[in-house]
C-alpha cells in the first residue's frame, strides 16, 4: 500500500531560531505597547493630574533643578534650584507657580544659579488664612527666603506680578540685588487697555468655570496659546476653583492705586543696572509701561531695554529661547 502524503504543516521547514526569537520579541512589544496604551489612556481619563505630575518633573529633569523647601517667617518656601556661576533669583506672576520658569531653566542653568520659588500663597509654598499676599507683603517676605538660603548679590528677575515685586524688593534692599531684570512687569504708569478698565471695574478674568473661560483667559495672556489636552484644561479649571476665594482677594488687593502703582512710585531708589523687557503686543500690560520705567529711573547705574514681537504677556513661554537670551546678556554684561 502506498504511504500517506506528509501533511501540510510538516512539509514546512522550521523557522531559524533567530526568526522564532524575534517573533517572540516582537509579540512582547506589542504586548506592552497595547498594555502601555491602555494604562496611560485611563490614566488620562480618570486621573489625569498624574500625567501633568509625571511631565512636570521631566521638565525639571531636563532643566537640571531639584526642589527644596526651607521655612523662612510665616512661610515654607518651595522652590527650584540647580545650575553653577552667579546667582538668578526669579518670581512668577498672578495665577502662575515657580513652573512657569522650567523652560527658562533649562536655557540658563548651563551658565547661572538658578532660583525660582512658589511665591507665599502660590503654588506649594504656605497660603495663611487672611494674611496679606499683596506687592509690599510679598516683598518683605521675599527677605527672608534670601536670608534663609544665605544669598550673595544676585540678579533679581520677576515677571507680571513677579516683576511688581522684583521692583519693590530691589528699591528697599538695593544691597541684595546687584542686578534687575523687569518683564511684562506690574506696578508701573501705563495707558489703559481693556484689561485694565475691566480690572479697575473688578472684573477678573483669571478666573474661569469650563474650557471655554480657560481658553479666553489664555487668549489674554498669549498671541498663540498653547494646544493642552482637555483632561488637562479640567484639572486646571478645578484647581481655579479650589483657589477662587485667594484668587479674588489677592486681585482686589491689587487694584488699589499703591499696588499698580508700587514700582512707578520707587524708580528713583534704584541704583543697580536694570532691564525692561516686554512683548510689543502685551493685552494686560500695556508696552507704554516701559516708557515710564525709562523716564522714571533716575539713578539707575544702566538702563537696558528690549522689545519682543511674536508674543504677548508671556514671553518666557512664547520666546523663551530670546528671553533667555536678553537676560544671559544682560547678566553677564554688568
Amino acid at each position: 500500500m502506498p504511504s500517506p502524503a506528509p501533511s501540510s504543516k510538516a512539509s514546512l521547514p522550521a523557522r531559524p531560531l533567530w526568526q522564532r526569537l524575534a517573533l517572540r520579541r516582537l509579540k512582547f512589544l506589542a504586548f506592552v505597547a497595547v498594555f502601555l496604551a491602555v494604562v496611560l489612556g485611563g490614566t488620562y481619563l480618570l486621573a489625569p493630574q498624574w500625567l501633568m505630575s509625571a511631565d512636570v518633573k521631566r521638565q525639571a529633569m531636563a532643566a537640571h533643578v531639584e526642589k527644596h523647601s526651607v521655612q523662612a517667617g510665616d512661610t515654607n518656601w518651595v522652590y527650584y534650584e540647580g545650575g553653577q556661576g552667579p546667582t538668578l533669583l526669579m518670581l512668577h506672576g498672578f495665577g502662575a507657580s515657580k513652573e512657569v520658569w522650567l523652560k527658562q531653566a533649562e536655557l540658563l542653568t548651563p551658565h547661572f544659579h538658578v532660583i525660582a520659588p512658589d511665591l507665599p500663597g502660590w503654588g506649594e509654598s504656605t497660603r495663611t488664612e487672611g494674611a496679606s499676599y499683596n506687592i509690599d507683603a510679598q516683598a518683605a517676605r521675599l527677605q527672608g527666603l534670601v536670608d534663609a538660603l544665605h544669598l550673595p548679590p544676585f540678579v533679581l528677575i520677576g515677571h507680571s506680578m513677579g516683576g511688581a515685586i522684583a521692583g519693590v524688593y530691589a528699591a528697599e534692599h538695593p544691597q541684595q540685588v546687584a542686578e534687575l531684570a523687569l518683564i511684562d512687569p506690574f506696578g508701573l504708569q501705563a495707558n489703559e487697555n481693556d484689561f485694565s478698565r475691566e480690572a479697575k471695574a473688578g472684573k477678573n478674568p483669571f478666573l474661569f468655570d469650563d474650557r471655554q473661560q480657560f481658553g479666553q483667559a489664555m487668549a489674554l495672556a498669549f498671541a498663540r496659546p498653547p494646544s493642552i489636552p482637555g483632561r488637562f484644561v479640567d484639572v486646571l479649571v478645578e484647581r481655579n476653583q479650589a483657589d477662587r476665594a485667594f484668587f479674588k482677594r489677592t486681585f482686589d488687593e491689587l487694584r488699589e492705586p499703591s499696588q499698580y502703582l508700587a514700582v512707578q512710585n520707587r524708580l528713583d531708589r534704584l541704583p543697580m543696572p536694570v532691564l525692561g523687557m516686554w512683548c510689543h503686543d502685551d493685552k494686560i500690560i500695556d508696552i507704554s509701561a516701559l516708557d515710564s520705567l525709562r523716564n522714571g529711573l533716575k539713578n539707575a547705574s544702566a538702563i537696558s531695554t528690549s522689545t519682543l514681537s511674536g508674543c504677548n504677556h508671556m514671553p518666557i513661554l512664547e520666546k523663551p529661547e530670546e528671553t533667555a537670551r536678553i537676560l544671559t546678556a544682560f547678566a553677564l554684561s554688568h
